[in-house]
């Protein structure tokens, strides 16, 4: 089976660096809001289908690292330090001569295709004039494109190395979107030879009509002929369309819409498809055809998948050793085979939403009990005057023998993370000692009482806050002291605090630390 083994991505929209070693068969894209999930399938898809119109249309200026743009404006803008872009696919084997050579950055002999952008060279005397100007703007204009194998052999949308099909769910339902994706259907089922004898038999039946039925009515018009269009915005690929039970697609819901177009790329009709590229697939499904389409995937063995997600349920129900984490605060994505083994293991056995939402975070508080979790929101809104929603901030409660597992996550992936956790009557050891590893990460930092005698967060709690904790919990028949019955009842007292008195709760100053060190 033909698959792509690796990508790596150069100046190309967010990733001024990218590379990831993909599975033969499924690969399960996470990653936050302008993590780069969308554009790595992009890169793929402009790459294989060897298009310059397809990069036309998108348009350079929306396809280069704005940052590395930026630098090289406010630079010495010499001709020599242009930037350009690339995108290498390395593939599987396919012992096709014409794909294999060393025309790639790891100067490896291997099979591959780059899609690349650089400064046109036969141009560069104009492109230095313009430079000289430090008003003007970038010369995407005088930019080449080309595609070339790894042997150096251009080639182009005529032909096809690997047979893929695009699938952008969370943009749906127009009705050029709709057209396009029917395009790409017949594109990826019909070869080169089949669409040229398709074309010639449609513009012949097109002449055929006008010969045989209108031309009977140019008689009855004074100097005029009836014709029938036969432009590039009139042949047989914009005239398609597609159906399920005699009933056009464009007719149908967005959500059957959705599932249609996934199960049709990887059902067995199109098993001439080397590669689907699925983006958000959940989008506009229910719960029950959710779950159709995720055993579809599951079990589209011949082929392989690239799936971009944000849903908790398709990362979780599809094998999650096939995910690729990424964040926007990092151009690192990391696999769990990637990490540790028993980080690695911890995640594989519990693929909870706690990871996901990690994953999906900016910044991140971890708390190891149901009670600070239950609080948090309180001791932020009295800490700030404002709610914990508006901030980028997500608190996630683990157990705390698994903080490490979270950092280790949080280490690859950059993503800033408080722990606030009790000292458990051994400060140093505990809280110090324990996370020695993590030191030296500035994305990292431990949050604790340092007195051993306050070892949980009841007693902070109860010391912070003790005329409100009598008043409340103290009854006629409770002979147990308050702060025992808090220690006892963790969860129950923390959300009668939360429902009686959350905004007059004082926060333990060690948990103001925290919220003040990871707003910053």
């Amino acid at each position: 089976m033909n698959h792509i083994l690796k990508i790596k991505l150069f100046n190309f929209k967010r990733f001024e660096t990218f590379e990831v070693v993909l599975d033969p068969k499924l690969n399960i894209i996470v990653g936050d809001n302008e993590s780069g999930k969308s554009t790595l399938l992009e890169a793929v898809d402009i790459t294989l289908s060897g298009s310059r119109h397809k990069v036309e249309a998108k348009g350079l200026e929306n396809l280069f690292n704005a940052t590395v743009i930026s630098d090289f404006l406010k630079s010495d803008r010499k001709y020599e330090n242009l930037p350009e872009l690339y995108v290498e696919l390395y593939l599987s084997d396919q012992f096709d001569p014409d794909l294999n050579g060393k025309n790639n950055s790891d100067i490896k002999t291997c099979d591959g295709i780059k899609f690349q952008c650089q400064p046109n060279h036969a141009l560069g005397k104009e492109i230095k004039e313009i430079l000289k100007n430090p008003a003007s703007i970038f010369p995407f204009e005088f930019y080449s494109i080309s595609f070339t194998t790894f042997s150096a052999t251009a080639y182009s949308s005529y032909k096809k190395y690997l047979r893929h099909l695009l699938i952008d769910n969370s943009q749906m339902s127009t009705e050029y979107a709709i057209k396009e994706y029917v395009r790409d259907i017949y594109s990826s089922v019909a070869t080169p030879l089949e669409k040229s004898k398709h074309q010639n038999e449609y513009r012949k039946h097109k002449d055929e009509f006008r010969k045989n039925t209108l031309q009977a009515l140019d008689t009855k018009l004074d100097g005029y002929k009836f014709l029938i269009k036969s432009s590039s915005k009139s042949n047989l690929e914009t005239d398609l369309a597609l159906s399920e039970n005699q009933i056009n697609i464009e007719n149908k819901g967005k959500g059957i819409q959705c599932f249609i177009k996934t199960k049709f790329a990887l059902s067995r009709a199109s098993s001439e498809m080397d590669l689907v590229l699925l983006e958000e697939p959940e989008n506009h499904l229910s719960h029950i055809n959710m779950k159709k389409m995720i055993d579809l995937i599951s079990h589209a063995d011949n082929r392989q998948i690239l799936v971009s997600t944000h849903s908790n349920s398709v990362s979780a129900r599809l094998d999650l050793r096939k995910s690729i984490l990424i964040n926007s605060s990092s151009t690192v994505p990391i696999l769990l085979s990637g990490i540790d083994e028993p980080t690695a293991k911890f995640f594989m056995k519990a693929p909870d939403k706690n990871l996901l939402d990690f994953v999906l975070s900016k910044k991140v508080i971890l708390v190891e009990g149901d009670a600070e979790f239950i609080l948090m929101e309180a001791f932020y809104r009295n800490t700030y005057a404002d709610e914990l929603h508006n901030s980028d901030i997500t608190i996630i409660s683990v157990d705390g023998t698994s903080f490490k597992r979270y950092l280790n996550i949080a280490n690859k992936l950059g993503i800033k993370t408080a722990v606030i956790r009790d000292n458990d009557g051994k400060y140093q050891k505990n809280c110090i000692d324990n996370y020695s590893d993590y030191a030296a990460f500035t994305n990292i930092k431990i949050f604790s009482e340092t007195d051993d005698l306050i070892s949980t967060f009841e007693i902070s709690l109860y010391n912070k806050n003790t005329a409100i904790c009598e008043q409340i919990f103290k009854t006629p028949r409770r002979t147990l002291p308050i702060l025992d019955y808090m220690l006892t009842n963790k969860a129950e007292a923390a959300y009668v605090l939360l429902d009686k008195k959350a905004d007059e709760l004082s926060v333990p100053q060690y948990i103001k630390d925290a919220l003040q060190w990871i707003k910053k």
